[in-house]
């Protein structure tokens, strides 16, 4: 399978990281949103969206949206709950996670990440950003007080997907301090034997 995605993307972190986890081989391409390369003709006949992640499998079909990949991934395996309650309890994670969580923490950190959105970076808009941030942080911490993991006692895509930006929220500017039932659980994730860091270490 080939990956399409950027390195420091969160959305394209998810889905490398469940292949860590459950060990399944792929290609990654980079490809970025912010050079062209999504608008490119080759690309657009894959994803008419234009946006990455985007997963190619083997026989040539694909699967876009980050979340919709992670389910396509761990189907069948220990990241996904058969039972029908559990399972529906990922998927309200992972709708929480675009809705309620991504527009800020996600948006927050790439005002102040990348140079070219800085315009965007009015003080009203991270006012907002900030505000519903913390907001979708506490709604975690609530249920990580209550169960280890998001959706009950095991991990699952659900962790994955939230994962992905929750760990990275200080550069978007966020006091996981203030979480530590938030904060317990990133080290939970960090702890699973198949982890790897969204971007290669420094030596």
């Amino acid at each position: 399978m080939k990956l399409y995605g950027m390195t420091d993307s969160g959305n394209c972190y998810k889905p490398r990281l469940v292949m860590a986890m459950l060990d399944i081989p792929y290609e990654h391409v980079e490809t970025s949103s912010r050079d062209g390369t999504t608008r490119r003709p080759d690309y657009l006949a894959k994803n008419a969206n234009g946006k990455v992640p985007l997963l190619e499998l083997d026989d040539g079909r694909c699967i876009a949206e980050s979340n919709a990949i992670l389910l396509y991934l761990a189907e069948g395996t220990r990241l996904l709950p058969e039972e029908r309650y559990e399972r529906a309890l990922v998927y309200q994670w992972l709708f929480f996670e675009q809705y309620s969580h991504e527009p800020h923490v996600a948006v927050r950190r790439s005002l102040l990440k990348y140079p070219e959105r800085a315009k965007l970076a009015t003080p009203e808009r991270l006012s907002e950003t900030l505000e519903g941030g913390n907001r979708a942080l506490d709604v975690m911490e609530r249920q990580l007080e209550r169960s280890p993991f998001l959706a009950g006692a095991a991990m699952s895509v659900a962790d994955i997907s939230l994962y992905a930006y929750t760990h990275d929220a200080s550069g978007g500017g966020f006091d996981l301090s203030a979480f530590p039932a938030v904060s317990r659980w990133l080290k939970q994730v960090e702890d699973d034997p198949g982890y790897v860091p969204m971007e290669p270490r420094r030596a």
